[in-house]
């Protein structure tokens, strides 16, 4: 059962919602303000006798006033707070923060699964347990809701922006989704609980995790070093997965807050700038009990709900455990209509009638999402505990449509689960001989030092794991999975120019916290990696935190990292060479081949051709080129220096400075500088530029690769 408040300051806070005085209070009670002023300090409480007449006093019951778990409904009620336009006539017509993310609800699943594993308890060692809730309401049922949030108080508002939508993007987003519940008379609930989490813990107003959830933007207040978010976006891909752009909130704290931990209740509303009968109003709003401290009492705070307001809100939680339950109004998923609808869905749509709001097709993507970007941190083995579990149910006007349905990352990831627990339990092995195996290998990771110094702080070993990926489900194939300490996938990428003939596999990257306590410079490795993360947290390279607290080429370390970790895998799944007594030496000696004469070669140096070009752009801006060049007969091959330039229409060609140049076969690489192996025909190099050394954005430029005789000068 829930412990109640302590009198004084639970009656003090009642005295502020009815807006009245100890003195006026005392006056009705029939007794000196002195006995009143006693209990708000807590020098003493009331006789059983006089609880009835302050319940009688306050508007309330005597049962709320004897368990004091909820405030007392009178004097200032809930409602909605529009924060005013701005005086100098400035205008917000919308987030920018949900600008950095796509109405997505794999991206959501992505950002809001991460957050819940930042918050986790971790004294407890149980994992943190996130459920989505996805709950389609019709009829009597969706105007219940829609009366709990009094909706008529906000119509007035969604209309005055639907007047403009057409100018605005964010106008034509929540227009649609007006329209769509009204002309379907449907809408979407997506709501989002995690237990074992730490709540929106802190004042409404100052630091802490609910103003920065609630109150602020760009700001983010985590839990651990290893926590995956550091940009203060993610939760706006709450908000821009609304169509409606309205999130409800349900928050039980692991720390009290006024003497409370449960139903700590808000609502915060985005929308553009809009004028409301004349009036103009800047953007957000708040569902809340409006603060008697604010001018006028109009600023709403959230409020300590009972639990049939909670109810009505559809943010009843399971159980008393600390987390924190967002109520998404109005869910879509505009990403959704790339895949469409399962064949085998009884309620599939037909082609040209597809649903952002089809709770069967956003059921199975958070399936898939939670299973492809957090299978590592849902998977235990050994001494090691998993960090996540993870379900997903569907509803519609309370009944089930789709059953609950705990995400199986052995399921999901089979490979990758078993490299993982193979590590866990200590049973991999230095090289694959059999199917099932789990091959391992340290790779070193050089730590710049901070400021831009010269030097390396230290060598952390990340842990490299490889496996065979047999399976149907284990697609695509020949990728590395990247993960740091709190164990969600950060970068995902197939390991190029493997030799040919080699067996399908899965590997995984273990860096930072990740690669286990007892690496060494763990946690630094963790921090310098999470700095190279953009605000999607889905690779690792050039930023601009790398840039001001490293130095701008210190992103070239992960460069190096990758590089180890291609050349460690295709060591590691290369086929052994077969000696000249094995297989088809009978068949070979069997057979008569004619030999030809040798061709003249030609005496004197001769000159290599380039003869085939790939280039892309990868992640972090760079060229990345494959050449392949045609080597002529002759005693002496002249070395080349391959040059990278950028095409103009006029003048010298800017030069492009190599981050990486690495020979694949028929050469090698010294100083920039090919050298090629005598007797060769043909030879094949790649490499990256120096983003540092492009003068323009990549994607404005074209690419002019030459090779020099010597050292390309």
């Amino acid at each position: 059962m829930e412990t109640g408040e302590e009198f004084g300051p639970w009656l003090a806070r009642q005295l502020k919602l009815a807006r009245k005085t100890q003195a006026e209070l005392a006056e009705e009670l029939g007794l000196t303000r002195a006995a009143v002023s006693a209990w708000i300090t807590g020098r003493s409480t009331p006789r059983p006798t006089v609880m009835q007449d302050i319940a009688r006093a306050l508007g309330t019951d005597l049962g709320t006033v004897h368990t004091r778990t909820t405030d007392t409904q009178a004097g200032l009620p809930v409602t909605w707070y529009h924060r005013p336009g701005y005086p100098d006539g400035g205008r917000d017509l919308g987030n920018a923060a949900a600008f950095a993310f796509d109405a997505d609800v794999q991206v959501l699943a992505r950002e809001t699964c991460q957050n819940s594993l930042d918050e986790r308890l971790t004294e407890n060692g149980r994992p943190v347990r996130v459920r989505y809730t996805l709950h389609e309401l019709t009829g009597e049922h969706l105007d219940a809701f829609r009366e709990a949030i009094l909706w008529n108080d906000l119509f007035p508002h969604y209309s005055a922006v639907s007047e403009v939508a057409g100018n605005q993007k964010v106008g034509r987003v929540v227009d649609a989704g007006v329209r769509d519940m009204y002309e379907k008379g449907r809408l979407v609930l997506l709501r989002v609980d995690d237990y074992n989490a730490s709540g929106l813990t802190g004042d409404d107003y100052a630091d802490g995790k609910f103003a920065a959830v609630v109150r602020r933007q760009l700001e983010s207040l985590k839990s651990g070093p290893a926590a995956g978010g550091s940009y203060g976006l993610g939760k706006a891909t709450l908000w821009a997965s609304s169509a409606l752009g309205l999130v409800l909130i349900n928050s039980t704290l692991s720390v009290p807050h006024e003497g409370r931990t449960e139903r700590r209740v808000i609502g915060r509303l985005e929308l553009p700038w809009r004028q409301v009968d004349g009036e103009p109003y800047a953007g957000p709003a708040w569902l809340g009990r409006p603060d008697p401290d604010s001018p006028g009492a109009m600023v709403a705070r959230s409020w300590w709900a009972d639990e049939e307001t909670v109810a009505r809100l559809h943010l009843t939680r399971e159980s008393d455990e600390p987390g924190t339950s967002f109520l998404i109004v109005g869910a879509h998923d505009v990403a959704g209509l790339e895949g469409g609808s399962s064949e085998d869905d009884d309620e599939a749509l037909e082609e040209g009638d597809q649903d952002t709001r089809d709770i069967r097709t956003m059921h199975r993507r958070l399936v898939a999402a939670l299973g492809r970007d957090f299978w590592a941190a849902m998977t235990g083995g050994g001494s090691r505990l998993p960090l996540l579990e993870a379900s997903v149910r569907s509803l519609r006007n309370g009944d089930v449509v789709l059953p609950e349905e705990q995400v199986d990352p052995s399921a999901e990831q089979p490979a990758r689960t078993r490299a993982l627990r193979a590590h866990y339990e200590g049973t991999t092995v230095d090289r694959l001989t059999e199917a099932g195996q789990v091959a391992a290998r340290s790779i070193p990771l050089k730590l710049p030092l901070s400021g831009g110094a010269p030097g390396t702080l230290g060598t952390h070993q990340a842990v490299l794991l490889i496996t065979d990926a047999t399976t149907d489900t284990d697609t695509p194939k020949n990728w590395v999975h990247s993960l740091r300490g709190n164990r969600m996938t950060v970068r995902k990428a197939v390991v190029p120019n493997l030799p040919l003939g080699t067996n399908p596999f899965q590997a995984v990257l273990l860096a930072g916290e990740a690669a286990g306590e007892s690496a060494p410079f763990a946690h630094e490795a963790e921090e310098f990696l999470r700095a190279a993360e953009p605000p999607e947290h889905d690779r690792w390279g050039q930023t601009e935190e790398l840039t001001l607290r490293w130095s701008p080429s210190a992103y070239r370390r992960i460069n190096k990292l990758t590089t180890e970790v291609n050349s460690a895998v295709r060591e590691l799944v290369a086929r052994p060479k077969r000696s000249s007594r094995e297989g088809g030496e009978a068949l070979r000696k069997a057979l008569t081949v004619k030999n030809r004469p040798k061709a003249k070669v030609p005496s004197g140096p001769v000159v290599p051709t380039l003869n085939g070009l790939e280039a892309t752009i990868g992640d972090d801006g760079e060229w990345r080129i494959t050449a392949e060049v045609s080597i002529p007969r002759g005693d002496e091959i002249v070395p080349m220096a391959p040059v990278a330039q950028l095409d103009v229409r006029s003048g010298a060609r800017p030069k492009l400075d190599w981050a990486e140049l690495v020979a694949v076969e028929g050469c090698e690489v010294e100083d920039g500088t090919l050298h090629f192996t005598p007797g060769v025909r043909r030879a094949k190099f790649r490499g990256s530029t120096d983003v540092t050394s492009h003068p323009v954005r990549t994607t404005l430029t074209r690419l002019v690769l030459e090779l020099r005789a010597g050292k390309g000068e």
